[in-house]
């Protein structure tokens, strides 16, 4: 591996943008290559066997683009797949999901108890609770599957009336009456932040992944002496199927426009 290959990011869809463009905003000499699985959007209601067989055809496409790092941008890909992929491709890239940054952020704070809100399918494989116990026996955690928030986000109801309404169905969750903090286990999930943090009235915290992520990717490839010094970066952003809808989301995701390349590797 050398120091000029690209960093690969992948999720479900352009939810993981949102981590592009913090890795681009702490590392703006990295090239990066991002593959969203827009044909199987949302992978929350696949069965893990399905959302591990795209993991590996989608990593087996970023290693041949070069790639030195693989990010695994999806909550629910790194949940189900994670440890397939390591295996699977051991040595020919560096990797880091998003799940394991969060939970030990989490469990350095000093909290008694914390809600996750998540796909149906992260939630199930119960990744967060056990990893969270693991690191913390004593924290109490509330999980709740919000299936419906993803394809809000990606059809652009955000910071209106309607995603008010279903962020505030699922927050009125008995079980999150007393949390003192709640993990937004979604890339897609720091476009709804504000609203989260409105109805809590700003008095849980409100943690995501985006920026311990970026930490966890600067670390590694400094630790492996992988990180770039040249000026110049080449972005390519690739989907498994294209709507222009789709690359209108993207400001919503990557802070501007993005041009997306259609790539059907199915």
């Amino acid at each position: 591996m050398h120091p000029a290959q690209p960093i690969g990011i992948f999720d479900s869809g352009i939810g993981g943008l949102t981590i592009a463009k913090a890795i681009h905003d702490q590392l703006p000499q990295e090239s990066i290559i991002y593959f969203g699985d827009t044909a199987h959007l949302p992978y929350g209601d696949k069965s893990g066997d399905a959302i591990r067989y795209f993991s590996l055809r989608i990593v087996k496409f970023l290693l041949d683009q070069n790639c030195k790092m693989i990010v695994v941008a999806c909550n629910t890909a790194s949940a189900a797949a994670y440890h397939v992929l390591l295996e699977f491709f051991k040595g020919r890239a560096l990797f880091v999901n998003v799940v394991d940054p969060l939970v030990e952020a989490t469990a350095q704070k000093n909290f008694s108890k914390v809600g996750v809100i998540a796909t149906k399918a992260t939630i199930s494989t119960g990744t967060y609770e056990q990893q969270l116990k693991r690191a913390k026996p004593e924290l109490r955690v509330h999980s709740l599957a919000t299936p419906l928030l993803v394809p809000m986000i990606e059809e652009g109801f955000i910071r209106n009336e309607i995603s008010q309404k279903v962020i505030d169905s699922y927050l009125s969750d008995p079980g999150f009456a007393d949390i003192e903090a709640l993990l937004l286990a979604c890339t897609h999930y720091p476009l709804i932040k504000a609203e989260i943090q409105q109805y809590f009235k700003h008095e849980v915290a409100v943690m995501d992944s985006t920026d311990v992520v970026t930490v966890a990717v600067e670390r590694s490839l400094q630790g492996n002496g992988l990180l770039n010094v040249s000026p110049q970066q080449n972005h390519r952003f690739y989907v498994s199927d294209y709507t222009s809808s789709f690359e209108a989301t993207t400001r919503f995701f990557y802070g501007e426009g993005v041009h997306l390349e259609h790539c059907p590797i199915w």
